[in-house]
């Protein structure tokens, strides 16, 4: 599903306009995005939880020619989903 679709299906469900749930979704992405980076966490109960998690710098392969590279420090986002998610898809 795209971005697109889910502003569509957003607008639907809950009769607010195409241009009110793509502000919606903005918000909540924003908001995500600011939790993660101010507390490094967020749980949307029953739904998944966000975790922001360093990982140091490595040294890696280049798959291809096998020479060695070196691979930066970063943040990587991990979900864990909830129950209701895991409830619905199984």
């Amino acid at each position: 599903m795209s971005k697109t679709e889910l502003v569509a299906f957003m607008a639907e469900e809950t009769g607010l306009t195409k241009a009110d749930a793509a502000r919606a979704y903005d918000a909540m992405v924003e908001g995500v995005t600011k939790g993660l980076k101010d507390e490094g966490k967020v749980t949307l109960t029953g739904f998944a939880t966000f975790n922001a998690k360093h990982k140091e710098a490595k040294m890696g392969r280049n798959p291809k020619t096998g020479e060695p590279v070196k691979i930066a420090a970063r943040t990587a986002v991990t979900i864990k989903p909830g129950s209701k998610l895991k409830e619905a898809l199984n």
